[in-house]
């Protein structure tokens, strides 16, 4: 089961080929390789990396 890196939530929805989305705390996620890419969606639709804010464990999938 795919977990948020994030918030832990497990209320994570699909929203692309590789690209997801939680909505528990409102950032999208892409997979790569066995480990997730951060990124915070501003508002002007614009992708911002959060990759620094996590350790390569943290954002491993489980």
């Amino acid at each position: 089961m795919m977990q948020c890196p994030n918030c832990q939530s497990k209320d994570i929805g699909k929203i692309g080929a590789d690209q997801y989305y939680c909505w528990n705390c409102f950032i999208e996620l892409n997979v790569l390789g066995d480990k997730w890419t951060v990124f915070q969606v501003e508002a002007d639709g614009s992708l911002s990396s959060l990759d620094d804010l996590f350790t390569a464990e943290e954002r491993k999938i489980q």
